[in-house]
């Protein structure tokens, strides 16, 4: 399966895991954000992707663009915190850019923009310790042709090597050198995310 011919129960299936990953790994988020953060972002994007998974029928009805515009705007109103704002731009943005049917290329430079918008909303970039630290090696492994589980295995690394990284935005950044050691929750939201579609993807293909 790829985005050019995914059907409409394959878009249920997609929503529903990426969902049940986020779901699953709620207390291992908490944990994570508790060391260097609010601690409450395992509960955040458990309560966001809950109501994405509850409405995911009715999104996979829409054109892919619409639906990821609409998983966007569900998880901007019920994830709260930071975090909501951030991953509903990624995918309201995604939504915006992507074509109906998008081929690799497409996906790709859609990806790219939808990247950026996370970063201009954050006013962050790559190497502080934040999302993004797993968003645009994503991008560039998409762009590179690598395989969907490359890209998952990827991301998990890209969201590991954001342990020795001092934060620099966010909660996170009020520690300062103590920030040094410890995984952003954020990054791990988004490994699984990747990796949940990878799958996904490869179980159906």
């Amino acid at each position: 399966m790829d985005a050019a011919t995914m059907t409409r129960p394959d878009l249920k299936a997609l929503i529903t895991d990426v969902a049940d990953a986020i779901v699953s790994h709620a207390d291992e988020l908490t944990t994570l954000d508790q060391a260097i953060g609010d601690g409450d972002h395992g509960l955040n994007m458990k309560r966001g992707f809950e109501a994405v998974k509850a409405d995911s029928a009715a999104f996979a009805e829409k054109p892919l663009p619409e639906a990821l515009k609409a998983i966007g705007t569900k998880l901007v109103m019920t994830v709260g915190g930071a975090s909501g704002p951030l991953f509903g731009t990624l995918f309201m943005t995604l939504g915006k850019e992507i074509a109906a049917q998008p081929g690799r290329a497409d996906f790709t430079v859609a990806l790219a923009k939808a990247i950026d918008a996370v970063a201009a909303r954050g006013k962050s970039q790559p190497g502080q310790k934040t999302m993004l630290d797993v968003l645009y090696p994503v991008q560039a492994a998409v762009a590179a042709g690598k395989s969907p589980l490359e890209i998952a295995d990827l991301a998990d690394a890209a969201a590991e090597a954001t342990k020795p990284l001092k934060a620099i935005r966010g909660r996170a950044s009020f520690l300062g050198d103590r920030s040094i050691g410890h995984m952003d929750a954020g990054a791990r939201s988004t490994a699984l995310i990747v990796r949940a579609i990878a799958e996904t993807l490869e179980a159906d293909a």
